[in-house]
């Protein structure tokens, strides 16, 4: 289970949905002065290099994070969309204006949109990621607002539920190496949900060939019904090419979504499509359910 290191996958397009998704959250939910409790259970390292190490063995980053800006240079007179946009300087403040050689993992792009009344709480369990990430955490001005933990974040999250303003965010992004990570996603998603019904749930998945992955949505779907509450769901295809191996699509699962995030996917997905796409394949899906009263 401890074989995954996100590192090979900085940058790549599941990251940039991820990643885009998640600040636009942010953005909405830090619209009100009550402090905000972030939750990251699969907090990676926090930050990466592009130029070195295990990026520069997989380089999903050229078709990802690369590729987009390449695009958005082509694109500075029509303009690449405010959402975007707003992603891409995200990313840019990890780096000089010169070049990209770091990706900002979740951990540092939710620490840098730290306000002062705001928490963020990390879990990391691999033996070699949780060190890493706690020299790079260390470095943050916003350290002292940031809790690490090198625990099982599956067990552990409906104990910080409900955060003490009652308004919290929590992005779930497991490897799912492990195909237990589906139950546990559905154990820990109907337990927290039980807690705190009005959180915001952002989850992270991968668009593979397996029952498991297949059947999230779906089984998420129920989940929300059960406690009636609202969802968003979206994915992101790069490409359709069968024979691959390599992840070529992803998708994001929100509960309790804000009622602007689907105007900010659907204008910045077909942009996406069009950056990202490696054949004819390439597509987008955006669905949502508002619940009633």
């Amino acid at each position: 289970m401890f074989s995954y290191r996100h590192a090979f996958h900085a940058g790549s397009h599941a990251d940039i949905l991820k990643h885009l998704t998640l600040i636009h959250l942010v953005e909405y939910l830090q619209e009100k002065l009550g402090a905000l409790t972030i939750v990251d259970t699969h907090a990676g390292a926090g930050i990466y290099s592009l130029t070195d190490g295990f990026a520069t063995v997989s380089k999903e980053a050229d078709g990802g994070i690369f590729r987009l800006i390449k695009y958005a240079d082509q694109c500075k007179a029509s303009g690449i969309g405010i959402g975007i946009q707003n992603y891409l300087d995200c990313i840019q403040a990890d780096n000089t204006a010169e070049q990209i050689t770091l990706y900002p993992g979740s951990p540092f792009i939710l620490a840098r949109m730290l306000r002062p009344q705001d928490r963020l709480k990390l879990f990391e369990l691999h033996p070699k990621e949780i060190d890493i990430l706690r020299h790079n955490v260390n470095q943050l001005k916003q350290v002292k607002q940031i809790d690490v933990y090198a625990e099982d974040s599956f067990a552990r999250l409906k104990g910080l539920l409900p955060p003490p303003s009652r308004r919290g965010l929590v992005l779930i992004d497991p490897s799912y190496e492990d195909k237990q990570d589906y139950r546990y996603l559905e154990t820990a998603m109907a337990e927290a949900l039980e807690r705190f019904a009005t959180g915001c749930y952002a989850i992270w998945y991968p668009i593979l060939s397996r029952r498991e992955s297949a059947s999230l949505p779906d089984r998420m779907k129920k989940i929300a019904a059960s406690h009636k509450r609202s969802w968003l769901h979206t994915e992101l295809r790069v490409e359709n090419a069968p024979g691959e191996r390599r992840l070529q699509a992803s998708g994001m699962f929100v509960i309790n979504p804000p009622w602007t995030l689907e105007k900010h996917l659907s204008e910045a997905l077909p942009t996406l499509v069009k950056a990202l796409s490696l054949d004819s394949g390439a597509e987008y899906l955006l669905k949502s359910f508002e619940a009633k009263p």
